[in-house]
């Protein structure tokens, strides 16, 4: 290994734990929820071994780069949609040439997402999945889903797996909490990493005042899509998305 290689390696890996430390360095109002054995916080030693030797991880760092807490109970996709659109670098439509052209959970709502669904029916309920991609097609990015039943398990690793290993396009999931040993209900969050040689993926929750980043391996994380949700009584999936060129 060259001098180089090796300070290369060196920032890379501080980078990243700086980035999985920083999940934790807002103080949280409420005391984090156990995680079951079959799930690996991103903050334990385990869990940083396993993102080192993720070769899949082009979207951890700009997604930890914009990461955000949920604003309130429903708001899982609204969160999950405004990281993903700033690690995009899609300009926000501001009041102002003044204001800072970055998405929030405040200005991502203007009249078109309204169409697709109103901000006061997602504060009640949530999004689907459709609604989910609808919301965010109504920017300049591209958006392709995946129902749960639509793919079997070796096509959702892949699609993800691909995703994962390239820049500049980035992948949400809609699961059902409950599948994976976490509780309540369905939920949405960005997926940051795959480890291959565990066949595990990484989710940033963005629920983080209930659960840290975890590691879920990749049959679990399928079968939590291939659930019904009872809005929409379809089943959860993926969405990815990605500038218009590269779908």
């Amino acid at each position: 290994m060259t001098l180089i290689t090796f300070f290369k390696n060196f920032l890379s890996t501080s980078f990243l734990l700086a980035l999985s430390w920083l999940v934790t360095a807002i103080p949280l109002q409420a005391q984090r929820l156990p995680l079951s054995e079959n799930l690996t916080s991103l903050l334990s030693p385990e869990g940083q071994t396993l993102l080192q030797n993720s070769k899949a991880q082009a979207d951890y760092i700009p997604l930890m780069s914009q990461f955000v807490t949920q604003a309130n109970g429903a708001f899982c996709g609204v969160a999950s949609a405004v990281m993903v659109l700033n690690a995009l670098e899609i300009p926000a439509t501001v009041p102002s040439p003044w204001a800072q052209r970055y998405f929030t959970q405040d200005n991502i709502f203007n009249e078109k997402t309204e169409e697709v669904i109103p901000r006061s029916v997602i504060t009640r309920q949530g999004m689907t999945l459709a609604q989910l991609s609808d919301l965010i097609a109504t920017y300049t990015v591209e958006v392709k889903t995946f129902y749960g039943s639509d793919i079997n398990l070796d096509q959702f690793r892949q699609i993800i797996r691909e995703n994962l290993a390239n820049d500049n396009n980035f992948v949400l999931i809609n699961y059902l909490r409950r599948a994976i040993g976490q509780k309540r209900g369905g939920h949405i969050s960005p997926i940051a990493a795959y480890n291959e040689e565990s066949d595990q993926f990484l989710i940033l929750d963005v629920s983080r005042y209930k659960y840290p980043p975890v590691w879920v391996d990749t049959e679990t994380l399928w079968a939590s899509t291939n659930t019904i949700d009872q809005v929409s009584q379809k089943t959860r999936g993926i969405v990815l998305i990605s500038p218009p060129s590269l779908l």
